[in-house]
C-alpha cells in the first residue's frame, strides 16, 4: 500500500492525498494555523477511517450471518490527549443499524469480531486510546 500527500502551495495549508487505488481527498488545517478549511483534518480523517473500516466488517459479517441488514451508520465521539502528540485517548462508536428481523446478539458479535479481530484501523487506535462501541436497532419491513 502506498500514498502520495502533496501540498497545494504557499498561502495555505492545504495537501492534496492520492492513495495507490487511483483516488484523492483534500486535507487541510484550521484557519487558526494557516488553513483554509478546503478538507477534512488529518486526525478527522483517522476517525473517518475507523467508521468506514468497522461498518464495512460490520456489514461484511452481519450479511454472512444472514442478517437482512439494509442500513449502516456509525456515529464516533473521540478525546485526544491535552498535550503534544495529541493523540486519541477515548473513542465511542455508536452504530445504527436498520434491518429485518436483526438478531442484537449477532449485531453484537460482529462489532466485537469488528474491533478484536479485523478493523486494522480499530486495533492500531486502541494501543493509545480505550475504545468502546454500542448500537441501536431499528426493524423495518
Amino acid at each position: 500500500m502506498q500514498a502520495k500527500v502533496e501540498w497545494t502551495g504557499p498561502g495555505g495549508m492545504a495537501f492534496l492525498a492520492h492513495a495507490d487505488s487511483g483516488h484523492a481527498l483534500v486535507m487541510d488545517a484550521a484557519p487558526d494555523i494557516g488553513g483554509h478549511n478546503l478538507g477534512a483534518r488529518p486526525m478527522e480523517m483517522i476517525l473517518m477511517g475507523l467508521g468506514g473500516c468497522s461498518s464495512i466488517d460490520v456489514v461484511m459479517i452481519l450479511q454472512k450471518s444472514r442478517q437482512d441488514v439494509r442500513s449502516c451508520r456509525v456515529e464516533i465521539q473521540a478525546e485526544r490527549a491535552a498535550e503534544d502528540p495529541k493523540v486519541f485517548t477515548e473513542i465511542h462508536l455508536q452504530f445504527f443499524l436498520e434491518g429485518k428481523n436483526l438478531d442484537p446478539r449477532r449485531v453484537a458479535h460482529a462489532i466485537q469480531l469488528s474491533a478484536e479481530k479485523y478493523c486494522s484501523v480499530s486495533i492500531m487506535l486502541g494501543k493509545t486510546a480505550q475504545i468502546t462501541h454500542d448500537y441501536t436497532i431499528t426493524t423495518v419491513d
